[in-house]
């Protein structure tokens, strides 16, 4: 699915993105909006992990989903 889609349907994919990052809250998840940037810089402040690793789970759940 490409960003377009997922930021389309958004509201649908926000469970399956809390599923597989637990610890973002759902005003974070509100907040990014199925935006990839914003999910990344999340993400990456919530977990520690560096940019690429972010990107490479972003781009991982875009694959899946």
């Amino acid at each position: 699915m490409n960003w377009d889609q997922i930021k389309g349907n958004w509201t649908q994919l926000k469970g399956q993105a809390k599923e597989q990052w637990g610890k973002l809250t759902d005003d974070e998840l509100d907040e990014a909006a199925g935006e990839r940037q914003q999910l990344v810089g999340k993400i990456q402040e919530r977990y520690g992990i560096a940019k690429e690793e972010a990107e490479r789970q972003v781009d991982d759940f875009a694959a899946r989903v």
